[in-house]
């Protein structure tokens, strides 16, 4: 008897993916608290990392960016320790950050010099595009060489740069917390270039002197480059003629203003053989111009010397040509 083989029975069962959904779903329902403490732990580190870390490094980066331009600086008053300061100037920035900041004191420098010469009090600001920022004050002079230097670089430059730094607070709109920041700015000044182009005009000789005692008066102009007014006061220069001093020249009540309309009279007491020497000598007898060089000795404002302008005026030579 032959045995007959049967084919083999093969069962198939669908597989359903809704119980793998259930297990998901069952999964969620049974560890939501776990998800929740990671939601937790996760909103914790995130959010105090934002508001102290990314917030302020954002909030300094713009006021980095921003640009200061001083449009003027007035001194009056000027005493020996002591000014009226009047500094208008603009703050620019994108105006993406709205943002205020605290008032605060800004120290002045001039660049490479880590010696304050002056503190500007500025107010308080906002992060707006566009920002007038004017401020008038006393200042008091902290350190006599820096403020002396400062005049000296003024003086005597094409342009110079100077720093103005200080630290503030700045609050952002919509976060309740106080950021530390540091306003930190370079700008670049217009210098007098020791008044170069300076004119003498209308001026007179006297060989037997006038009633005041000076034998040389005229009238001067003098061209100022720069954005700032100086009060300057009473000025006296010791003159030299081809290297030889030759007498002193005079300038009363100087209040220098920007621009080239600064006329003041001035008046010298000069060696008459020196100036009769010189128109015996070409070329000056031929052209009738003589170059005087002045050199500051003494400033007076009020009755009171100012040692910080006379220094100044002191550390470079002027040559000032004058049709006699």
């Amino acid at each position: 008897m032959s045995d007959t083989s049967k084919p083999a029975q093969v069962s198939t069962e669908a597989v359903s993916e809704k119980p793998r959904k259930r297990g998901i779903a069952g999964h969620c329902a049974r560890f939501w608290w776990a998800y929740l403490i990671g939601v937790i732990v996760l909103v914790v580190i995130v959010v105090p990392v934002v508001l102290l870390v990314a917030v302020p490094k954002i909030a300094q980066s713009k006021l980095d960016e921003a640009e200061l331009t001083i449009e003027r600086i007035v001194m009056t008053n000027s005493q020996p320790d002591k000014f009226t300061m009047t500094i208008d100037s603009v703050i620019r920035s994108d105006g993406k950050v709205h943002a205020k900041i605290e008032p605060f004191t800004g120290q002045m420098f001039v660049e490479g010099d880590d010696r304050p010469f002056a503190a500007v009090n500025f107010p308080e600001t906002t992060s707006d595009a566009f920002q007038i920022v004017n401020v008038t004050q006393e200042t008091k002079i902290e350190n006599m060489a820096a403020f002396t230097d400062f005049n000296k670089q003024l003086l005597k430059s094409t342009d110079f740069k100077v720093r103005v730094e200080g630290d503030t607070g700045i609050h952002v709109k919509g976060i309740d917390r106080r950021y530390p920041v540091t306003f930190r700015k370079t700008i670049t000044l217009a210098g007098l270039q020791t008044f170069e182009g300076t004119e003498v005009f209308d001026s007179e000789i006297a060989i037997m002197g006038f009633p005041d005692g000076n034998n040389f008066r005229g009238k001067t102009r003098i061209p100022n480059r720069s954005v700032v007014t100086f009060e300057v006061g009473n000025a006296t220069f010791d003159t030299f003629l081809l290297g030889k001093k030759v007498g002193q020249t005079f300038l009363d009540n100087l209040i220098l203003k920007p621009g080239n309309d600064n006329v003041f009279p001035m008046r010298s007491k000069i060696d008459n053989s020196a100036i009769l020497d010189i128109m015996q000598k070409k070329p000056y007898c031929e052209t009738g111009i003589v170059p005087f060089v002045l050199v500051g000795t003494k400033v007076v404002n009020d009755g009171k010397p100012l040692s910080y302008f006379a220094e100044a005026l002191g550390a470079g030579e002027q040559t000032v040509p004058i049709d006699l």
